[in-house]
């Protein structure tokens, strides 16, 4: 199975709502540190052309600028922090995310040890009675990193208490298909919007932006015990996208995914159809292995980024029909003829 992966076949077949519900119970908490994170380095280091906090950019990154325009026809820059953090309309927000987080958790509940299951009912409890009253300038850090430490403490919980049979599986699987996902969109809202920049490249305000993105992605320091002095784009492109040592890296969990999805595959009746998820898994990992970053960047990495994460979404759509079908309802109208015709 390699990487040191040891698998415990259960006992019983899971139920698929169980492993929708630790699917997206991984997502929402990966999703929640990546959130943090971003608002963090934002307010800290991005900047845009004239020099104020570039909140837009998390716009672009989660797609939301529809959502944003909808819910504030001003769209002042200064209403995307509270967009982010307690706008329950938007359900990117950390208090959608916590309420997200809690249904599945309570529907997880016989699965989850009381460590896990105490810990995430307080997170989730202590974001949702957040108050934009409580959201000011001077204390988004502090919220940001006490969401970032749960977050971490959550996913050190659940290594340490989750039994490892195909619950624990499903809850890898979404794990690496958020940091899939999270890691291509980063990389291609803040390298495009770095890209016209007027200073000279090696500049201190050129090099503290690109460190920016490094630290959104929490690479930073692993980046530099790499690369202790060259600090350019297509390094930073290559190492978030292709190196195999870096736990966000775009390679490492396309890996993870395979080898995931590889331990289901092991499970009765699971073996055929695991094998067409596999071979998309495989389709993307073999043209990341295939050209360079610098290749990346010159064909266009915005249609390669696009192309990455339209192929993920479908990979997810293809779980979800393949482990929890959506029930299909029988047409009243065409059943109630066809009893007619039959009379």
């Amino acid at each position: 199975m390699g990487h040191g992966i040891m698998m415990i076949v259960s006992p019983t077949p899971l139920l698929s709502r169980y492993a929708e519900c630790m699917m997206w119970l991984a997502r929402y908490m990966e999703r929640m540190e990546n959130l943090a994170r971003l608002l963090e380095v934002t307010e800290t280091f991005v900047r845009n052309a004239e020099g104020q906090t570039a909140w837009d950019s998390i716009l672009a990154i989660n797609s939301d600028e529809c959502l944003f325009e909808q819910l504030h026809t001003s769209a002042q820059h200064a209403e995307i922090v509270p967009f982010y953090v307690t706008e329950s309309r938007n359900p990117s927000s950390l208090v959608s995310l916590a309420q997200a987080v809690r249904e599945n958790a309570r529907a997880l509940r016989p699965l989850v040890s009381i460590e896990l299951w105490t810990q995430l009912n307080v997170f989730s409890r202590n974001l949702l009675n957040l108050k934009n009253g409580d959201m000011t300038e001077h204390n988004l850090a502090e919220l940001c990193t006490r969401v970032r430490q749960d977050c971490q403490t959550h996913f050190g919980i659940a290594e340490g208490t989750l039994y490892r049979d195909q619950a624990w599986l499903f809850y890898r699987l979404g794990k690496a298909l958020e940091r899939s996902d999270q890691i291509t969109r980063l990389i291609d809202i803040r390298y495009h919007m770095l890209l016209p920049r007027s200073e000279a490249p090696g500049s201190d305000i050129d090099l503290t932006q690109w460190t920016s993105v490094l630290r959104s992605a929490a690479a930073y320091h692993a980046f530099r015990r790499l690369r202790p002095v060259t600090l350019t784009p297509a390094n930073i492109v290559g190492f978030l996208l292709k190196n195999d040592g870096f736990p966000r890296s775009l390679s490492t969990n396309l890996r993870q995914i395979d080898e995931t999805l590889a331990l289901l595959a092991v499970h009765d009746n699971l073996r055929q159809i695991c094998s067409p998820l596999r071979e998309c898994v495989a389709e993307l990992r073999a043209s990341l292995q295939d050209q360079t970053a610098e290749e990346i960047i010159i064909r266009g990495l915005h249609d390669y980024m696009s192309w990455i994460q339209n192929q993920i979404s479908h990979l997810q759509n293809a779980i979800a029909a393949t482990f929890w079908p959506a029930p299909v309802y029988p047409d009243v109208a065409s059943t109630a003829m066809a009893d007619q015709e039959q009379s």
